[in-house]
């Protein structure tokens, strides 16, 4: 399959901040990506460097083989960018936006495209509302249509429904699946792992580093040991006590329990014994998947504690 966004070791840093940290990876054409990690861990940073926003310190960028940087104005009609904030025109209805952007990209002739991208983002009833007057998920439908309208073969989408209420990022969602199915490649940037695992492939990233990259599901699987969710009869669950029991390996509150990681094979019922044998009171305790949160805390952990546990040289370097 063709390549449609290539990251080969590349570095990025602000000042003395090192963003992104030796990256690599490779972005197939037509699959939707997922750029996934808490705030600051270089998302953004990432999805600029695609775009040609930002010029990379180190290692190289390439969009469909092209520099962004260097081949900015020909990689521009290939590329749609939207941002975390929405930028476009309060003062301009929702078609002199889309009007405005298109013309930008040179183009003259898209009133059809834009009644198509109108009717598959339901805005056609308020096309002449200004956008300032838009609720947020309308607004993110409108930025969504205008970052379309010059038909890219890629869109870049940093954190795209970050504030957007559940019923505007389901809409959102089934957008991006009918963009997709017309074979549209998608990178987005997000924190929240439910949407992550609507990718066909993901690159889970921690503090500028890419720590896995694989299918939602081919890293759940991966994940070692087995998984339990702990209830217990009280306000918040005793993750000390439980991480001090014998074979858990691992404790995270989750919800009203707790996820506890035990070794392969464990037991739940056994497990439920020895809790009540400390006084514990469990309400239950069940085997479950791993979702990705409790795959990427793990992957975190594991890293960190592998890195604590590198000898240091005189200047505290590893």
């Amino acid at each position: 399959m063709t390549d449609a966004l290539v990251f080969d070791g590349v570095t990025k840093r602000y000042g003395s901040v090192v963003a992104l940290n030796r990256i690599s990876l490779a972005i197939r054409a037509g699959e939707m990506f997922g750029l996934i990690g808490p705030d600051g861990a270089g998302k953004t940073t990432a999805i600029r460097l695609g775009c040609g926003l930002l010029r990379a310190d180190d290692g190289r960028v390439r969009l469909f083989d092209r520099d962004p940087v260097a081949e900015h104005a020909a990689i521009t009609r290939d590329v749609g960018y939207l941002s975390q904030r929405f930028s476009l025109y309060g003062d301009l209805t929702i078609d002199e936006n889309i009007a405005f952007q298109a013309e930008l990209h040179g183009m003259r002739r898209y009133e059809a495209e834009r009644t198509r991208l109108l009717e598959m983002t339901q805005l056609t009833p308020f096309r002449r509302r200004r956008a300032d007057r838009l609720s947020g998920g309308m607004k993110q439908k409108l930025a969504l249509a205008c970052t379309l309208i010059h038909e890219p073969r890629v869109l870049l989408l940093d954190e795209p429904t970050t504030g957007v209420d559940p019923v505007s990022r389901r809409e959102f969602w089934k957008l991006l699946s009918e963009f997709l199915a017309q074979g549209l490649t998608i990178v987005m940037a997000t924190p929240y792992l439910d949407e992550a695992e609507r990718c066909a492939r993901v690159a889970l990233i921690h503090e500028g580093q890419v720590i896995a990259v694989d299918a939602p599901g081919a890293l759940q699987a991966a994940m070692p040991g087995s998984l339990f969710e702990v209830v217990v009869d009280a306000p918040r669950p005793p993750v000390d006590a439980i991480a001090a029991m014998d074979g858990v390996q691992d404790v995270q509150v989750f919800g009203d329990g707790a996820h506890v990681r035990m070794a392969a094979g464990a037991v739940p019922g056994e497990f439920e014994a020895a809790l009540t044998q400390r006084g514990m009171k469990p309400v239950s305790v069940r085997q479950v998947p791993p979702s990705l949160e409790d795959v990427f805390i793990d992957l975190v952990t594991r890293r960190d504690a592998s890195s604590a546990a590198l000898p240091h040289d005189r200047e505290g370097r590893r």
